[in-house]
């Protein structure tokens, strides 16, 4: 992946020499053309199409504002609610996320997310304990997050 970014800087700068045109936009119509020849030439060059990874980073950012968007809208109404009836509790999440790094990653965003709060991990990595705001049932908060970060996570990094 490193190798296919350095290309397509090394065709971006060449560009701008050929075209004469050292300013932004030439830069960013060569890294455009770079992308291209490396998306033509992945055959010849090692691993995969870098854009793959980066269009799932990119998914994954729209993944976590839409849920921050949605939590922030779903405490709004519990603060606003004139008697509401939270419950609030701690869960275990089973982790598929293996490496420190997603569990890491995993963490950060549902801490950041509104309502919940990653307490804790087991010593063997395969319990995330989470503290939410209001659990109405276990199995469908664990379910969310497995569809939607830890599936998110995962492809990201694999």
């Amino acid at each position: 992946m490193a190798f296919q970014i350095i290309i397509n800087l090394i065709i971006a700068i060449m560009w701008m020499f050929l075209s004469e045109s050292y300013t932004l936009s030439s830069f960013i119509a060569g890294y455009i053309w770079g992308i291209l020849l490396v998306l033509l030439l992945n055959r010849f060059i090692p691993g995969r199409f870098y854009g793959i990874r980066v269009v799932k980073i990119v998914n994954l950012l729209l993944l976590f504002v839409k849920e921050v968007i949605l939590s922030n809208i779903s405490i709004l109404k519990l603060v606003y609610t004139p008697k509401p009836e939270i419950e609030p509790g701690i869960f275990a999440l089973p982790l598929e996320v293996k490496t420190n790094w997603e569990i890491t990653i995993l963490a950060h965003l549902i801490s950041l997310t509104p309502g919940t709060l990653s307490v804790a991990v087991s010593d063997n990595n395969d319990i995330l304990y989470i503290h939410a705001m209001d659990i109405d049932e276990v199995d469908k908060s664990v379910k969310e997050i497995k569809d939607s970060f830890e599936k998110a996570i995962l492809e990201v990094t694999r």
